[in-house]
């Protein structure tokens, strides 16, 4: 019940009070009158007692009915209030900025002038101005404030309603924020899951493309040698079918250790054996014998990534380094890798051969880098050498 049922609950309780005490008072006069032997006076008496009798049975009556209209009046605007309020609620939470469209609300429900404030943000208020804050908190965490003001003063009805009110925009605020989060990572996920499948096609199309250049050519070469060395054999050509034998048998050879080189580039045993640091330094050492390269490394930062990083970023490199020498072979390799300020680690790889990069080969290393979610760079000198840089970022350290 409101401050203004209450005065007029008193009010009316006062009156009937009078009234009472009036009929009392008449009914007194009457006995003492007739104990005196007035008749005159306690007839007098009797009938202003039974007048105000009837008055306050009346002023009872008419009260009371007046009470019950305005009780039936405050429910019906309390259910017209909450039916307000609940298609308040439904329009919040349909609505893209839900603290807004709370404040454009309360400003319809409460007939105030509102405003959003910030956390802890409680400007002064006027003299003689009727206002009230309502804080906006989501588990015990205030994310703002709403602040109503108007020119009649608000009742402790208005407070316990703009309470509900803020309340539940806090709650869909809340909710409105972790579908958008949800909506983020189902994003990111969805993009993630391309990379992965755009990475595994283009590794395979990669393997696909060296086994057809490389040990299928040397394969089919050597099927033509055989070939004509049966034909000399068969004519009779016994020191040409030998040569040609002994030239089948060196590519046959040769194609071997390019599958065994294959085998190790896809997972080397001494990277799953021995760790980062062995396994880099074995593939530096083959190429600096083969290529009369000199090597400088300082991986010791890749012990802080995971297994699974610390073979794709090996592959990043070895697809680097087979890109230097063929277009060098360069004179000086480096490999460096550190950590970031921010936590993250990156990887350079630098050579001197001449020439440029093609664009097909960075585009590789690119996509090998975004499957790791990590930022490619190519800084390539005027005339040779060329640095290739991969920061990953600070989770891809955690183990």
């Amino acid at each position: 019940m409101t401050g203004r049922g209450i005065s007029r609950k008193i009010d009316s309780a006062t009156r009937a009070g009078l009234l009472v005490l009036a009929f009392a008072a008449a009914a007194v006069l009457a006995v003492v009158a007739l104990a005196a032997g007035s008749h005159t006076l306690a007839l007098v008496g009797l009938a202003l007692a039974i007048a105000l009798a009837g008055v306050a049975a009346a002023y009872l009556i008419v009260s009371e009915r007046r009470r019950h209209e305005a009780a039936e009046q405050e429910l019906t605007s309390e259910a017209r209030f909450l039916e307000s309020l609940v298609e308040t609620m439904g329009s919040i939470a349909g609505d893209a900025d839900v603290l807004e469209r709370t404040r454009q609300e309360a400003e319809r429900l409460f007939e105030a002038r509102a405003r959003l404030l910030k956390a802890s943000e409680r400007p002064q208020r006027a003299p003689a101005e009727n206002a009230i804050v309502i804080p906006l908190r989501a588990h015990d965490e205030e994310v703002g404030a709403l602040r109503l003001t108007r020119d009649r003063p608000f009742d402790r009805d208005d407070l316990v309603r703009a309470t509900v009110l803020a309340d539940f925009a806090t709650r869909e605020h809340e909710n409105a924020q972790l579908l958008e989060d949800a909506r983020v990572r189902e994003a990111e996920r969805s993009r993630l899951s391309d990379q992965l499948l755009t990475a595994e096609q283009d590794e395979r199309r990669r393997l696909a493309n060296e086994l057809h250049d490389g040990a299928v050519q040397s394969l089919s070469g050597v099927a033509l040698l055989l070939d004509a060395g049966l034909n000399s054999i068969s004519e009779g050509r016994g020191e040409e079918a030998q040569e040609i034998i002994g030239r089948a048998l060196v590519r046959h050879r040769a194609t071997i250790g390019q599958l065994r080189n294959l085998s190790f580039n896809l997972e080397p045993v001494v990277l799953r054996d021995q760790g980062f640091a062995p396994a880099v330094r074995a593939l530096t050492d083959q190429i600096a014998l083969a290529h009369r390269v000199r090597v400088e490394l300082d991986v010791d930062a890749a012990d802080l990534l995971a297994g699974k990083t610390q073979a794709a970023v090996y592959q990043i490199i070895r697809e680097a380094l087979d890109q230097a020498v063929r277009r060098g072979p360069p004179g000086l390799l480096m490999i460096t890798m550190r950590e970031t300020e921010d936590g993250g680690i990156e990887t350079a790889i630098t050579d001197d051969a001449p020439g440029e990069r093609r664009r097909r080969s960075l585009d590789e290393l690119e996509e090998r880098a975004r499957t790791l979610n990590g930022v490619l760079t190519v800084d390539q000198g005027e005339g040779s050498g060329t640095t290739v840089r991969v920061v990953l970022p600070p989770y891809a350290t955690a183990r």
